[in-house]
C-alpha cells in the first residue's frame, strides 16, 4: 500500500495525552426516562444517554448561567475536595458561533474555611477521553495522574472548577480538539459557578495538560473578545500542541505509516470532527473495510479502549487508511488553531524532554511564535520527564507562578533566553 505519510500528517499530530478514566471498566448504568427518548429523537455521533441531569429541555436564555447542580458520587469526586459537585450551564456553540447549548461539567472545593473574596479559582481543561458521552469526566471520573495533580492544588486551597466541554456528556458531538468550543465552555463554566452561590474568586487561573492545555491556551485567546467580564489573569500549559508546519514535519520523522503505532487512536477521533463539521464526510470512503469497526467504535468507547483495540490488531497507517482524506482533515485543522498567538495574561508552559505525543520541537514552535507576537511566556523545560510525567513533575514551578498572578505581581517570561537548543 502506497504512503500515505503526506496525506495524514497533521493528523499524526493527535498524539496527545489519553486521559484514561478511572471508572471506565465498562459503561456506567444510567436509569431511563422521558429525558431518555428526548435524547434519542435527535442523537448524534458519540450521543447516549447517561441520566436525566445532562438532558435540559427548557429555554435557554444566555451563556454562563448555571441551570443544575448535584453532588457527585463517591468514585467520580475528587481526593482533598470537601465538596464535588456536578454542574450543568449554558454555553454558546463554538462551532456556528451562535446558538445556546447546554454543557456539563464539576467544581471541587478545598476542605476548609474559604478565604475573604472566596477559594481563589483554577479551571482546569483536561486531555483526550475520546467523544462518547460516558466518557465525560463528570460522569466517568478521571485517571490517576489528574485526581493526583487536582489533589495537589486543592490542598493548597485553591477551588478547581472544570468543563467535560461542550458535546461530551450532553447531547451533540463533542468536536474533537477544536479549540473554540472548548474556550466558550471553559470560559462559561466559570462565569456560571462565580455567578452562583460558591464560595470562590473573581480572578481565575486556566491550566491544562496536552489537549487541555491547548485548550487553556485557546481559553485565554478568546477571553477578551468572547468573555471580557471573566477575569483571567494567567494560564498553565503542560504538553502543549501546537498545528504548524514545523510540527508536522518533526511528526513525520517520528511516525512511520507502516509501523504498529498505538497513538492512531487519535487520527480516528480527528476523523468524528470531520463528520461533525461536513455531514457529507463518509468515513468508510477513507478507512479499510477491516479497521472500519474499530474506526466507528469511538461513538460509544472512550479512548483507552480505542487504543487497546489498535495495539491488539497491530494497526499501521498504511493498513488502515485506503486514500487520504487531506482535504476534509485540512478543514478540520483549522477548527484547531489558536485565534491569536499574542495571549492577554502571563502563560506558564512546561514541555517534557522526553515528550513523545506533543515532542518538544512542536511545543517549541509555539513558544517562539507566542514569544515574537508579544506574549508574556514562562517556558520550562524538563529533560527527563515524558508527556504524562510533566503534569505533576512541573509543579514546584507552577505553584509559584500561579501564586504570583493571583497576587497581581509582574511576571516577566524568559522570551529572551528560551530553554530549547537551536
Amino acid at each position: 500500500m502506497k504512503n500515505l505519510t503526506k496525506g495524514f500528517a497533521f493528523t499524526a499530530a493527535l498524539a496527545l495525552s489519553a486521559c484514561s478514566a478511572t471508572m471506565d471498566s465498562g459503561e456506567p448504568t444510567a436509569s431511563a426516562s422521558s429525558s431518555a427518548a428526548t435524547l434519542a429523537a435527535n442523537m448524534t455521533l458519540g450521543d447516549s444517554f447517561l441520566s436525566d441531569f445532562y438532558v435540559y429541555d427548557g429555554n435557554l436564555e444566555a451563556p454562563g448561567k448555571l441551570l443544575r447542580q448535584e453532588p457527585l458520587t463517591k468514585a467520580q469526586s475528587n481526593p482533598g475536595a470537601a465538596q464535588n459537585v456536578r454542574l450543568l450551564y449554558t454555553s454558546t456553540d463554538g462551532i456556528d458561533g451562535k446558538d445556546l447549548t447546554a454543557v456539563s461539567g464539576v467544581l471541587f472545593l478545598p476542605k476548609g474555611t474559604a478565604p475573604a473574596g472566596g477559594w481563589p479559582l483554577m479551571a482546569w481543561t483536561h486531555g483526550t477521553v475520546g467523544i462518547a458521552d460516558i466518557c465525560a469526566p463528570s460522569w466517568n471520573g478521571r485517571q490517576e495522574q489528574d485526581r493526583t495533580h487536582l489533589q495537589f492544588w486543592l490542598s493548597k486551597g485553591y477551588a478547581v472548577v472544570a468543563s467535560d466541554y461542550q458535546g461530551l456528556g450532553t447531547p451533540g458531538t463533542h468536536p474533537y480538539l477544536a479549540t473554540r468550543p472548548e474556550a466558550y465552555s471553559n470560559l462559561d463554566i466559570i462565569r456560571a459557578v462565580q455567578s452562583a452561590d460558591f464560595p470562590v474568586s473573581d480572578k481565575v487561573v486556566l491550566f491544562g495538560q496536552s489537549q487541555g492545555a491547548g485548550a487553556a491556551f485557546a481559553t485565554a485567546a478568546y477571553s477578551q473578545d468572547y468573555a471580557p467580564d471573566v477575569n483571567v489573569v494567567g494560564a498553565v500549559a503542560t504538553g502543549i500542541p501546537f498545528f504548524s508546519p514545523e510540527a508536522l514535519v518533526v511528526l513525520q520523522e517520528s511516525r512511520p505509516p507502516d509501523r504498529v503505532d498505538p497513538l492512531l487512536g487519535y487520527n480516528m477521533l480527528a476523523l468524528s470532527l470531520v463528520q461533525r463539521i461536513n455531514p457529507d464526510f463518509q468515513l468508510a470512503d477513507y478507512i479499510s473495510d477491516d479497521v472500519l469497526p474499530i474506526a466507528q467504535s469511538v461513538q460509544n468507547t472512550c479512548h483507552k479502549h480505542v487504543k487497546a483495540k489498535v495495539v491488539a490488531e497491530k494497526l499501521t497507517y498504511n493498513r488502515v487508511f485506503k486514500k487520504a482524506p487531506t482535504e476534509h482533515l485540512t478543514m478540520a485543522f483549522s477548527k484547531m488553531g489558536y485565534p491569536t498567538l499574542k495571549l492577554p495574561v502571563p502563560t506558564f508552559i512546561g514541555t517534557g524532554g522526553k515528550d513523545k505525543d506533543t515532542p518538544p520541537r512542536m511545543q517549541a514552535a509555539l513558544v517562539t511564535r507566542a514569544c515574537k507576537a508579544g506574549s508574556t511566556i514562562v517556558s520550562k523545560l524538563y529533560p527527563t520527564l515524558d508527556h504524562k510525567g510533566v503534569v505533576n513533575g512541573s509543579t514546584s514551578d507552577t505553584l509559584p507562578f500561579v501564586q504570583s498572578v493571583f497576587a497581581g505581581e509582574e511576571v516577566n517570561g524568559n522570551c529572551d533566553g528560551l530553554p530549547f537548543g537551536k
